[in-house]
């Protein structure tokens, strides 16, 4: 397979920002090594610097449902269907804050779900030629009996509607291109896998549930 190279093969000349807001962006000037000897050229390259985020894959074994929030979303206000988009339950991360805690706080305030068994999934970057921000899945336990309506936070302009949606409904829509980001993507297939053996022990649970009532 060649050489491993890692961030000691980079020489980084300069880093400036062009522009810092909420988020920021940064210009990088460098070079790095080639896989078949020497250094590249020096090039420029500018990068979009966020903060790293928590997704939330919220299932209700018992009912075999998710739960989806719709919002609108900037990014994809040109979208020939709608800006508005189907998503997982997200947030970003606050500075030395736990991943946990992070998908346990969103999932209260997008959606007024608390969540019990929480599985971590992956981390990725969803667009590492361009940006710095690394998303961390998870797939939380949830009773998604009596959840609806619309939540989020005001001061952050978050106008959240949540669905709950059947996992047939669900990957249909993923099969008409209704659920097009990476989080949906990759927390379905991953709940495509896992689904039955997440129903199977929830239905172990609810059995030891009654049986421990009735002694």
């Amino acid at each position: 397979m060649g050489p491993t190279l890692n961030r000691d093969d980079v020489e980084l000349i300069t880093r400036d920002t062009l522009y810092k807001g909420f988020f920021r962006l940064e210009a990088l000037e460098l070079r790095h090594r080639l896989f078949e000897g020497g250094w590249s050229s020096t090039m420029r390259r500018e990068m979009h610097n966020r903060h790293d985020a928590v997704g939330v894959l919220l299932y209700d074994p018992e009912r075999d449902a998710l739960i989806l929030v719709e919002q609108f979303r900037a990014g994809a206000i040109d979208d020939p269907h709608s800006p508005w988009k189907l998503e997982l339950v997200a947030g970003l991360v606050d500075k030395d804050e736990a991943l946990e805690n992070v998908a346990r706080r969103e999932a209260q305030e997008e959606a007024g779900c608390q969540v019990g068994q929480l599985t971590r999934l992956h981390t990725y970057y969803p667009s590492p030629g361009a940006c710095n921000e690394r998303v961390t899945l998870f797939c939380g336990l949830v009773d998604s009996q009596g959840v609806g309506g619309v939540h989020g936070v005001e001061d952050e302009n978050e106008d959240i509607r949540v669905h709950v949606v059947s996992f047939p409904a669900a990957w249909q829509l993923l099969e008409q291109g209704r659920l097009d980001n990476a989080m949906c993507l990759i927390g379905m297939h991953w709940l495509a896998g896992q689904r039955a053996s997440l129903r199977a022990a929830s239905q172990r649970a609810a059995v030891s549930a009654v049986e421990a009532n009735t002694r």
